[in-house]
């Protein structure tokens, strides 16, 4: 018989019991449902709910059935439906009526509501484990490319010299962004919801303030119709992972162009790269592409619970039990990639004079041209303009700029000297950009030695 089914009159339909159980999937909460079980058995103790006696035993089970799950000695069963469910019944088989006693002044609505922002905060830690050894091993290789000239591009067009380490250090910064995203979420996760009951509270004396310290959250939560039917913590999580893959998804695509024939920046070690079944000279960045396919079915995972909280009235409505499946996904996507990214970065080669050398026909120090002339007292428009003819020029010609000679600089604009040459040498290109957040070396270094300081403290 259900732990519910004083009401009924009848079974439920076996079709009913498959279509309703959630044990498949949130069976992964045992942890997080004996733990905060055994702090409300505690309460419940300390208050006097229910005798001292009780609320020892009940302890003791739980403890007892924790350990046999994890060695791997308990079977769940979907007539029970959920993880509480199947606890509970557990429970009342091991120690008998005093285990029924455990579910006195709380539902479970409160029960979920507080498993999964206790397993959400524990899988935070995780992520941000993983994404600090990615933003290590980016940090690394940016200290032995400083000097790796590259072409920086817009719209897919080279634009402007930079360094390997500058792009590096970019996606840097977005991981200080996505751990960021990650310490909010579990900020917001961090508010106890156990004691608001179905939705209404409870008219037994609970101590929530007890349970709150026991389970090591920072707040209460103030509105029991709120902390039942609240999924924001969720989304929060989904939302910030969603945004991690995004970040590993535009560093994908440029690995596939990197690794192109087209390119030839980079050669991807042959443990992260797949052959052809029928052309045996292909080298296919495959994990790039899994990854950057999977940032899809994380944003599906986003969308899914989006579209399942959109129309709920409060408080607690059936269609949330499925928020489990698509955060577990969503968890175990970016906990998938993420040291497979992290793997295929820090093995591939970079073949820094194929670098070099796309950066000598892309006409990249058109810009530094232009600066030079400003700098001489040209209107930088006006300079725009001068350098806009001689790349004309030399498109026409097949050169680049600093094949110029000096006569020909000059037909253009009598204000060209010789110094001219080593101001768009692309040595100088890069490391004249020594502004706060640019290219240059002496800025580089700067940066690298914030990182290494962020991840002692981060």
């Amino acid at each position: 018989m259900k732990l519910w089914g004083g009401r009924f009159t009848k079974s439920a339909d076996s079709q009913t019991d498959h279509f309703h159980s959630s044990i498949s999937f949130d069976s992964r909460l045992y942890e997080q449902d004996i733990k905060g079980s055994i702090a409300h058995a505690r309460m419940l103790g300390a208050t006097g709910i229910i005798p001292a006696e009780d609320s020892a035993r009940i302890q003791d089970g739980l403890n007892e059935l924790l350990d046999d799950i994890r060695a791997g000695k308990v079977v769940f069963g979907e007539s029970a439906e959920d993880i509480h469910m199947n606890i509970e019944t557990l429970l009342i088989e091991r120690i008998g009526d005093a285990g029924k006693r455990l579910h006195t002044g709380r539902s479970r609505n409160d029960q979920i509501a507080l498993d999964m922002r206790m397993y959400i905060i524990e899988e935070i830690e995780s992520i941000k484990t993983l994404l600090r050894t990615l933003f290590s091993e980016l940090t690394d290789m940016a200290k032995v490319n400083i000097d790796t000239i590259m072409p920086g591009y817009t719209h897919l067009q080279r634009a402007q010299p930079v360094t390997l380490a500058h792009h590096l250090l970019a996606y840097t910064e977005m991981i200080k962004r996505d751990i960021d995203r990650l310490n909010d979420t579990a900020r917001r996760a961090k508010s106890m919801p156990l004691g608001s009951g179905a939705l209404a509270a409870s008219t037994y004396p609970l101590d929530r303030e007890l349970v709150r310290e026991a389970l090591g959250f920072n707040t209460i939560t103030l509105n029991s119709m709120d902390a039942v039917s609240d999924r924001d913590f969720c989304l929060d999580l989904l939302c910030a992972l969603s945004i991690i893959m995004m970040h590993l998804s535009r560093f994908c695509e440029e690995i596939v162009l990197w690794s192109s024939h087209e390119f030839k920046f980079i050669e991807l070690d042959d443990a992260y790269a797949t052959g052809s079944s029928i052309m045996p000279q292909k080298k296919n960045p495959d994990m790039a592409e899994l990854i950057r396919g999977k940032t899809g079915r994380v944003y599906g995972d986003l969308m899914a619970l989006l579209t399942v909280m959109k129309g709920l009235p409060l408080a607690y409505n059936k269609d949330m039990q499925e928020d489990k499946e698509a955060v577990f996904d969503a968890i175990d996507t970016v906990k998938m990639c993420l040291p497979v990214f992290t793997s295929m970065v820090s093995t591939m080669t970079v073949n820094k004079e194929n670098m070099l050398k796309a950066c000598g026909s892309g006409f990249v120090n058109a810009t530094d041209a232009a600066d030079w002339l400003t700098k001489k007292g040209v209107p930088f428009r006006d300079a725009h303009e001068i350098i806009g003819k001689l790349v004309l020029y030399c498109l026409e010609k097949g050169v680049s700029i600093e094949a110029l000679s000096l006569k020909e600089l000059r037909e253009v604009s009598p204000l060209f000297d010789e110094s001219f040459y080593n101001a768009v040498s692309l040595s100088t290109c890069v490391n004249a950009r020594d502004v706060p957040g640019g290219p240059a070396r002496v800025y580089t270094e700067k940066l690298i030695q914030w990182n290494e300081a962020y991840l002692e403290d981060n």
